[in-house]
């Protein structure tokens, strides 16, 4: 059975309603990217940056996954061994139903240790309480991989890249790095279908990529009832 790998991005979540931060209406167009979304930023003013992502904790929690979403989880029941990587920080694939998901840029209904980029807790409800702290003594903070710090799961995304025989892209522009470098990783005999209403600069991938030129809510159901077969 062919192994697929999909890479999503904010398109996804969008559709649900929940805001982008790099569209012209995103959320770096109201918030500055030094205020909430870096180390230094945490260490000066930790409570806008709980209040921050408290917001979006609240938006993600009242958002619903929507057609792309319930399209892959049933591709994943015809294909088992399929794979999710995700620059998104909610949790709409996860109820949706898919399993197998890593997290490029963090988890927001998680929070992490201070002193360690990958020991997380659940957060129940939408609302971090400024100086809870996790089992290892350290202040917690928002699970997200702020501009700056490293993207611990991505070594293990590209392994996963390299092992696909279908890779899927949904909603990206494939700006964003390291997390757009993962194409780099898929072997050179795969077809690359990209899913997304924006016309990037493929470049090198140009060959091998076939575009469906949608709206994820449009082209992964139309995607996914191609590669099923009428299953």
């Amino acid at each position: 059975m062919k192994k697929i790998v999909v890479f999503t991005g904010a398109g996804v979540s969008a559709e649900s309603g929940l805001g982008t931060f790099r569209d012209a209406d995103g959320l770096w167009e109201k918030y500055k990217v030094e205020d909430i979304c870096t180390h230094e930023a945490w260490l000066r003013n930790p409570q806008l940056c709980v209040d921050f992502y408290n917001a979006r904790r609240r938006d993600t929690l009242a958002a619903q996954p929507n057609a792309a979403h319930i399209a892959l989880t049933r591709l994943q029941e015809a294909f088992p061994t399929m794979e999710i990587i995700t620059q998104n920080i909610d949790d709409l694939h996860e109820r949706a139903g898919s399993k197998h998901i890593t997290h490029l840029h963090g988890e927001i209904t998680k929070l992490r240790s201070e002193n360690n980029d990958t020991a997380t807790v659940p957060l129940q409800g939408w609302e971090q309480h400024y100086g809870d702290r996790h089992p290892d003594g350290s202040l917690l903070r928002p699970y997200i991989v702020f501009f700056g710090e490293g993207v611990p799961y991505f070594p293990q995304a590209c392994e996963i890249a390299a092992t696909a025989d279908i890779m899927i892209v949904v909603g990206t522009s494939l700006n964003v790095y390291p997390a757009a470098s993962l194409l780099q990783y898929v072997r050179a005999d795969v077809p690359i279908y990209f899913v997304d209403p924006g016309m990037p600069e493929f470049g090198y991938y140009k060959n091998r990529i076939t575009h469906i030129q949608k709206p994820a809510t449009q082209g992964v159901p139309e995607l996914v009832e191609k590669l099923m077969g009428g299953r």
